[in-house]
Formats: C-alpha cells, structure tokens, sequence
C-alpha cells in the first residue's frame, strides 16, 4: 500500500510532461517565425532578382 501511495504523490512525471509541453510549444513559434521570415526573404530575393535582371 505504501508504494502505491508513493506513486500517486510522486509528482516528477508531472514535471517532464510539463516541459516537453514547454519545448514543443517553444518548437512550433520557432517553425511559425523561420516560415514566415522565409517567405518575406524569398519575396526580397524575388524582387531583387528582378530589378537586377531590368537594369
């Protein structure tokens, strides 16, 4: 019975659910940023590839 009682109050499980949650979270902003900053660099790019290619 005192291992069952030990396991239900042991908290740490609890704690690396927390920061897997944390560094997923921190994942998916980083992917959303280089995704949109990808896009606007490929439009500069784009824009500067053309200007060149006119003058």
């Amino acid at each position: 019975m005192t291992t069952f009682t030990a396991f239900i109050k042991d908290e740490s499980g609890a704690t690396a659910i927390e920061y897997g949650l944390i560094a997923s979270l921190i994942a998916i902003a980083i992917i959303a940023g280089a995704t949109a900053l990808g896009s606007q660099l490929s439009s500069s790019f784009n824009y500067i590839k053309t200007q060149v290619k006119t003058s």
